[in-house]
């Protein structure tokens, strides 16, 4: 094999080098994201102590910081609640949606299904909270008040329902945003299993269920990986979980009633945070938790993305 010439080899370098810049942006944008919320939400933590972190209580105080409360628990509590109502429900679509596309579809319908996935992917999120309003919750308050009366005893269908607002309708308009972010992550893990694994399934008289539980089995880190990334997405969302929510600042102890979540608080209360003391820091605090929650489920599925491209 010919060697690289001199002058090839610098050019090369100098081409890597001038890259590196570039390349760094998207870690600088992190990092400098990550500094700003420390900088501007540890004056809250510094002052309240971690009592900002497990009060239930939000009760700003316009003159006086010492006697404002405020409790990010219930934030965060529904911010993991609907994250995970919505992974519990988006990941069974997302896997049956895989199999239908690349074993059972015709081509053509393959290739609109597909589209329909990105389309769906591409969507502005306002379009979601407005469809969330107009059509999900309208449907869904019926449907709350029937399971109330029928399973009140249950602690999550104990509180009254409040119209169609709640957790549980935030949880399912997040698992309709993310389903096209795990199907991604899901069909092109399957998409790479070897053609001679699926010949030699097949050979041995597999039926088409036992056939696609053995590939499904082979790709279970991307599948994780997906259930990750999803849950990263939906604990980010901020303006179509503000809309169907319910913004109001109880413990998600009950799924049928009213929450919020932490991009939902920021949203909501950072128009007027600067008319009190601290509550600006409190919610750049908040922030700061949401960031770190996106950033360890992102690291995490990416970590189990690169176990799938090695096995496979």
């Amino acid at each position: 094999m010919a060697q690289k010439r001199p002058a090839e080899a610098r050019s090369d370098k100098l081409f890597y080098y001038a890259l590196i810049p570039f390349a760094s942006t998207a870690f600088l944008i992190i990092l400098l994201t990550l500094f700003v919320l420390t900088a501007k939400g540890l004056p809250a933590l510094e002052f309240y102590g971690l009592k900002v972190l497990t009060s239930t209580r939000w009760l700003p105080n316009e003159f006086d910081p010492e006697k404002a409360v405020y409790g990010l628990l219930p934030a965060i509590a529904g911010t993991l609640v609907t994250a995970i109502i919505a992974v519990v429900i988006a990941l069974p679509l997302s896997l049956s949606l895989t199999v239908l596309v690349e074993e059972l579809a015709p081509s053509r319908v393959r290739d609109i299904l597909s589209s329909l996935v990105d389309v769906m992917a591409g969507m502005p999120t306002i379009v979601y909270g407005v469809w969330g309003i107009g059509f999900l919750a309208p449907i869904l308050a019926p449907i709350y008040s029937g399971l109330q009366s029928t399973l009140g005893s249950l602690p999550l269908f104990s509180c009254e329902p409040t119209g169609g607002f709640s957790i549980l309708t935030a949880g399912l308009l997040l698992a309709i945003m993310i389903i096209p972010f795990i199907f991604a992550v899901v069909k092109e893990a399957y998409r790479a299993i070897p053609a001679t694994y699926r010949e030699a399934a097949l050979s041995l008289g597999m039926t088409r269920y036992e056939y696609t539980r053995l590939l499904m089995g082979m790709i279970k880190p991307a599948i994780i990986a997906g259930v990750l990334l999803g849950f990263g997405r939906a604990a980010s969302e901020t303006v179509a979980v503000a809309l169907v929510v319910g913004n109001a600042f109880n413990l998600p102890l009950c799924i049928i009633g009213p929450g919020i979540t932490v991009s939902s608080l920021i949203a909501n209360q950072f128009g007027e945070a600067n008319l009190y003391p601290l509550m600006q820091n409190v919610l750049y605090l908040g922030g700061l938790v949401l960031l770190v929650l996106g950033l360890a489920s992102n690291f995490l599925g990416i970590l189990m993305l690169t176990r799938v491209r090695v096995r496979v």
